[in-house]
């Protein structure tokens, strides 16, 4: 692993150094491994672009990005999503997408009716006005995420796709034998 990050390279160190509010990056060394150094890059872009697409939605739309987030996961599933499923494809508890669900249907976004197949579940769909409204904001999302990689050309981004793509791989793969599991010790005994 390469411990050295060549910053005379880098031509936005000076700037991201002289900036206000450097966040995470202001965490690293000179001396720290380069992976770290991109580990806190790619989480203080991440932190910035999701804040900056957070902000566009509560002003242009009045909304927030988990109801955008619900939206769009409902909006791939043409015969709608059990709660439990959207659920899991949000990776957020059951009374996370239940709060979200009763707003969206009370703003007549969404319906909730009762499985076929399991009298306990539920099955969301959106209204014509929910898909009519979240086609709006998709395409104003998706203007914002062009815009704020409009730095980058495209030899760059496909290349930074990939590069990530081998990442979450290589991770997936080690996940598992990476950490053992944790002991809880509980000092009440």
């Amino acid at each position: 692993m390469t411990k050295d990050l060549n910053l005379q390279q880098d031509a936005s160190a000076d700037a991201l150094h002289a900036a206000d509010g450097l966040g995470y990056e202001a965490r690293s060394a000179t001396s720290d491994h380069a992976a770290l150094k991109l580990w806190l890059r790619m989480l203080a872009c991440t932190t910035q672009m999701e804040g900056e697409i957070r902000r566009r939605l509560r002003v242009r739309f009045d909304t927030s990005l988990p109801r955008f987030d619900y939206l769009a996961q409902l909006y791939r599933a043409l015969g709608g999503l059990r709660m439990k499923d959207l659920s899991s494809h949000l990776m957020v508890s059951g009374a996370n997408v239940t709060a979200i669900t009763d707003e969206l249907e009370r703003d007549g976004l969404v319906v909730r009716s009762s499985s076929p197949t399991d009298r306990r579940s539920w099955i969301l769909n959106m209204t014509p006005k929910g898909r009519e409204q979240f086609e709006v904001m998709a395409k104003e999302h998706e203007q914002w995420v062009l815009e704020l990689f409009s730095c980058l050309d495209a030899p760059t981004l496909s290349q930074m796709y990939r590069q990530l793509g081998g990442l979450r791989v290589h991770m997936l793969n080690s996940q598992a034998d990476a950490v053992p599991p944790i002991t809880t010790i509980s000092i009440m005994e």
